[in-house]
This record gives structure tokens, C-alpha cells and sequence, in this order.
């Protein structure tokens, strides 16, 4: 347990305020329709959202995981965070594109881009997995909350994961999307503080740089030092393979919609940006925002790893950022660290909650169920479904341990199948909603299988994860291709429409003079 003193419980509680008054402050906004519940009314400037991007990115299983990569892998490990690069691109590709289409969500935005009974399925899955997949990323987040309330207060995990992302749900009940954001920006200045705060702390009382690099060359450890110091090219935990999927992944991945997890929260912001350019900025220096975090968090992770070389589990390493402030603050510092530490929680909780939300009240309720609800029941249904989401996330939550294995497998290997279906999809006329459900499909069978259950029984030995990564890409294209080819076309009237609209990149020339012969271009 670590000792708090009257001024670090008057930092948590004064924080605990300030975010649900921002709650009641925008209760009004957020009440007035279903646009201003869940994009803030399609009307904010690019450094609203920019904040949001980089709040929303930055959540306590983030420390957690950048601190198990540095520490397991020293500086090389810091290529598993990059990436976050694909927003660098998708800011003027993919984000631009989307934006143009007034989608709420990207299952909304499939609707816009396939057509037929394709299309219908394409969304009610889509809005199903993005509602399922809601509730585990706060789960993991949650989970980690609950393992820092452990270690601070000597609380039982469920008490953290459980306490403060329900006092989270109050904001987010109340006003919305304009609650999220408004708190996203305030949340990220105190983060930012105390990251660079902790951080700066923890490499002094490491020694400072320089000691940090004479203490690793005697304990052989040079190495940790190196970005560039992979394993081998095929061998090893971290070959140089893996780095080359990993920079594919994060440059052409920029391309498409979809390519990673964190592409359906950047969509929300995408779309409560008042013109194509306020999105693209703020997709950019979001973006530029969490690489600089990352950087700083990695040079604290190599000063815990000097001070505590010797952990060999990855649940206690995992949580050497969090060490560094509690071990080594002084009093009064504390409380303001713990107050930063829920504002990194509550930033990712109530957007992520949000979200699901939307997925629920947008595409399910009031695409199948009450096309013509009235904007206060939308409200209304989008608060009932917050409510719903936070309670199915605490099982989640409960269900894991360890945060890396987990982050690993939901950011890269479960999205490996349909990696590239999620460029086509933008670059390619062709592709239909037919060759994309069947690679989101197969590829959530591929994933457990090649992953987990086919290396249970002995059937194949367990991959590296470049291999698993490259393996599931291959193994889908041998379904969703045939899948595509053997499938009608799009709509040509539809692919138009959405053609004119989007102005999509790409391959789209039959549709590009079949919109020259109309007159549309």
C-alpha cells in the first residue's frame, strides 16, 4: 500500500469533481439529439479532437504494456507501439475519406460504401463485433485500474475496475460525446504532466542517463540501449522480420479503414470535426502526441529496469511506471500522480464507452429496430445502452490477468485476416461486402486457432507473432478473394453515388467514368 497524506486525497477528490461537473456543464448539449450525444454536434475545431485522440490513447494498461516491451526487450520493444504511425497516413487518406460520408460510425459508413443484402448483414455484424469488442477493451483497461487500486490501496482488483469506471459512466450518462471531449482535453494536460513528471523522477533516481548507461554495460545490458538490436532475422524474440510487419502494418495500413482496433474510436473524432481538414489535423497531431509519449515512457521503463533487473514476471514488470511514481514521489505528489492516473483511466473508459453506445443506438436500434425514433429517444436508448455496455465489461475485465499477451493478441494477431480486406475495401471498386464479412469471419476462427487452440493439442508448434501475423493474411485471402470474384459487383448506381460523395483512392476506374459519362464529374 502506498501512504496517502490529506493533500493527496483533496488532488483525487478535487479531480473527481471537475470530471463530473463537466457532466452537468454539458448536460444540455449532449441531450439535444443523437448527433450531439454521440459527435459533439459535428462542430469542433481540430485541436478538440487532437486532445481526445492523444487522451483517449493514452489509458493505464498503455504504460503497462509500452513498460512490458522496453523492459522485456529494451528500446527495440518501442517498435511494438509504432503502430500508432497508420494515423500519420490515414490523416490524409483514409480519414479525409470518411469524413466526407457523414457516417456515424464505420459500420454506418459499409452501409454508404456496399450495397444489398451484403451490406445489411455487413452492418448488423459489424455493429455486433464493435459492441463486443467494446466491452473487452474496457475490460482490459478496467482490469488494469484494478491492478494499481491493488498495489496503492490493498483493494481487491474487481473494487478498482469496478468503482471508478462507474463514477466515469456519471459523465458520460449525463452529456454525452460533449462531456467525453471536454473532459478529454483537461484529462490530457494533467496526463501529459505527470508523465513527463514521473517519468523525469523515476530516470534521476535511476541516476540520469549517463549513469543508466554505465550501469547496463556492467550488467552487460548495452543492448537495451539499441532500437535497432532485433534478435536475428528469423530468430529470436524479436527478429528483424517482425519489425518489417510491424512498419507494413503501420505505413500501408493508413490506407484502409479498420486496419487496427483504435481506428473506430479515431472514426468518432473523425466525424465531430467541423470540416474534412479540422479531422485530418486532428488525426495528425493526436497521433504526433501519443509517439511522444511513448517515447518518454520507454526512456522511464529502461530506468525501472536498472533499478529492478531481476523480475522475471511480466505482471509485476508490467506495472515498473506505476513503481516509479509511487516508490520515489514524495507526499503531496502522490495524490496529484493518482489524480493523473485517473484522468488517463477515465479518458479511455468514457470514449470507449461512448462508442458502444453509438454502435448499439445508431446501428441497431435505429437502423433495424425504430427508423423513425425521435432524437430524445435516441438519447435515451444511447444512455440505457451505456449502462448495459459498462456491466457486460466488468466480466471481461474480471477474466483477465496479464496485460500484454492480451493487448498483443487483440492488436495485432486478431485483426491479421482482415488487414488488408480493410484497404481494399477503400482502394478497390471490386471488393464487395460479400469477400469483407467472409474475411472478418474466417479470420476470428483463423486467429484462435492458429493462436491458441491448434498449438494446445500439438497440431503446430507455437509462431513467433510475425508468423502468426503473416500466416492468418494468407490463410484469409484463400477465402475472402474466391469469396469476392465469385459474387456479384456492387451496384454500379450505388458505387456512384458513393464514388461522388467519398472520392475514394484507388482503384475505382470504371466507376470514375461511369460517373464522367452521367455528367456527375
Amino acid at each position: 500500500m502506498v501512504p496517502f497524506a490529506l493533500l493527496d486525497w483533496i488532488w483525487m477528490i478535487l479531480f473527481l469533481v471537475l470530471m463530473i461537473g463537466c457532466g452537468a456543464l454539458f448536460y444540455r448539449l449532449g441531450k439535444r439529439s443523437e448527433s450531439d450525444f454521440f459527435l459533439a454536434g459535428r462542430g469542433l475545431p481540430w485541436w478538440l479532437p487532437a486532445s481526445s485522440v492523444y487522451a483517449t490513447h493514452t489509458a493505464v494498461d498503455t504504460p503497462m504494456w509500452v513498460t512490458g516491451v522496453v523492459y522485456k526487450y529494451g528500446l527495440t520493444g518501442i517498435w511494438y507501439a509504432f503502430f500508432s504511425a497508420w494515423c500519420a497516413v490515414s490523416a490524409f487518406v483514409s480519414t479525409r475519406i470518411f469524413r466526407r460520408s457523414l457516417a456515424f460510425t464505420q459500420a454506418e459508413w459499409q452501409s454508404l460504401r456496399f450495397s444489398g443484402l451484403g451490406s445489411e448483414l455487413l452492418r448488423g455484424w459489424m455493429s455486433g463485433w464493435q459492441t463486443f469488442m467494446t466491452m473487452f477493451n474496457m475490460g482490459w483497461v478496467g482490469i488494469a485500474m484494478g491492478k494499481i487500486c491493488q498495489y496503492v490501496f490493498g483493494w481487491p482488483a474487481w473494487a478498482g475496475l469496478i468503482g471508478f469506471s462507474s463514477i466515469c459512466a456519471v459523465y458520460v450518462l449525463t452529456s454525452g460525446f460533449w462531456g467525453v471531449v471536454m473532459a478529454d482535453f483537461q484529462q490530457g494536460i494533467i496526463a501529459f504532466s505527470a508523465i513527463l513528471i514521473v517519468s523525469t523522477w523515476g530516470i534521476i533516481a535511476a541516476g540520469g542517463p549517463q549513469t543508466m548507461a554505465i550501469k547496463l554495460a556492467a550488467m552487460g545490458q548495452s543492448w537495451r540501449l539499441n532500437p535497432f538490436h532485433f534478435t536475428g532475422l528469423f530468430s529470436g524474440d524479436f527478429p528483424l522480420a517482425w519489425f518489417a510487419t510491424m512498419m507494413v502494418i503501420a505505413i500501408i495500413g493508413g490506407f484502409g479503414m479498420g486496419t487496427n482496433i483504435d481506428w473506430y474510436l479515431e472514426a468518432q473524432r473523425i466525424q465531430s470535426a467541423r470540416t474534412v481538414r479540422d479531422a485530418s489535423y486532428s488525426i495528425w497531431w493526436g497521433t504526433a502526441l501519443v509517439i511522444v509519449r511513448n517515447s518518454i515512457w520507454a526512456a522511464a521503463a529502461l530506468g525501472f529496469f536498472v533499478l529492478f533487473p531481476n523480475i522475471s514476471e511480466a505482471s509485476q514488470y508490467e506495472m515498473g511506471w506505476f513503481r516509479l511514481g509511487f516508490d520515489y514521489l514524495p507526499v503531496g505528489l502522490l495524490g496529484f500522480f493518482f489524480a493523473a492516473i485517473l484522468a488517463i483511466h477515465l479518458s479511455t473508459i468514457s470514449s470507449v464507452l461512448n462508442m458502444g453506445a453509438m454502435y448499439v443506438t445508431r446501428d441497431v436500434y435505429h437502423h433495424y429496430i425504430n427508423p423513425n425514433a425521435k432524437e430524445e429517444k435516441l438519447v435515451w436508448v444511447g444512455r440505457v445502452s451505456t449502462v448495459f455496455i459498462l456491466l457486460c465489461s466488468f466480466v471481461f475485465g474480471l477474466m483477465m490477468t496479464e496485460i500484454t499477451k492480451w493487448l498483443i493478441f487483440a492488436l495485432w494477431i486478431m485483426t491479421a485476416g482482415v488487414w488488408l480486406p480493410n484497404i481494399l475495401q477503400v482502394i478497390w471498386w471490386r471488393f464487395n461486402a460479400w469477400g469483407y464479412l467472409s474475411s472478418w469471419i474466417a479470420n476470428l476462427g483463423l486467429s484462435w486457432l492458429v493462436v491458441w487452440i491448434l498449438p494446445l493439442f500439438g497440431i503446430i508448434p507455437n509462431l513467433p507473432d510475425y508468423l502468426q501475423y503473416w500466416s492468418l493474411m494468407v490463410l484469409t485471402a484463400f477465402i475472402y478473394i474466391p469469396v469476392t470474384y465469385l459474387t456479384k459487383p456492387d451496384n454500379m448506381d450505388h458505387l456512384v453515388k458513393y464514388y461522388i460523395m467519398s472520392r475514394p483512392i484507388g482503384f475505382w476506374g470504371p466507376v470514375k467514368k461511369e460517373a464522367e459519362r452521367r455528367g456527375l464529374l
